[in-house]
């Protein structure tokens, strides 16, 4: 009887240490943002103001990922993903720029929008995938930088 009560003592003390281990969606989204620093990708996560029309509603805050722009006056932009492949701009306007449109198409379903400022380029994603997602992700970022 003893031994039960020490054992039930122990798992009561011990319970809420599992409480603070990590999930696996949690551990493979540090994962991600540890390679995505290891490849040179700054990371934070923003709130955003999502458009009413867009198709599927991005979480809030969202994961952006950006870099510094180069240049002395970059043009900024701006470009959400409606649905798979289909690009736009705040008007819902497609975009029309086929050297974007190019980066844009290696890009993930889960990327929800796009833009550039005169100080940098951010990117902001869903985070589902592969390591081998940032590969594309970081190259987009570092060609349109």
């Amino acid at each position: 009887m003893t031994v039960w009560i020490v054992v039930s003592i122990l798992l009561v003390v011990l319970s809420p240490l599992a409480w603070l281990r990590p999930s696996r969606v949690q551990s493979g989204r540090m994962a991600l943002r540890m390679e995505a620093r290891r490849l040179g990708l700054a990371m934070q996560l923003a709130p955003q103001e999502w458009p009413h029309w867009l198709g599927q509603q991005p979480p809030n805050p969202c994961a952006q990922y950006h870099r510094p722009r180069r240049g002395r006056q970059p043009a900024s932009w701006s470009y959400w993903q409606k649905a798979p492949g289909v690009w736009v701009n705040q008007w819902q306007e497609t975009c029309q720029d086929e050297s974007l449109l190019s980066h844009f198409r290696t890009l993930p379903v889960d990327v929800y929008k796009v833009e550039a400022d005169g100080q940098m380029i951010a990117l902001y994603w869903g985070e589902k995938g592969e390591a081998s997602v940032l590969q594309d992700i970081s190259a987009v970022l570092k060609a349109l930088a």
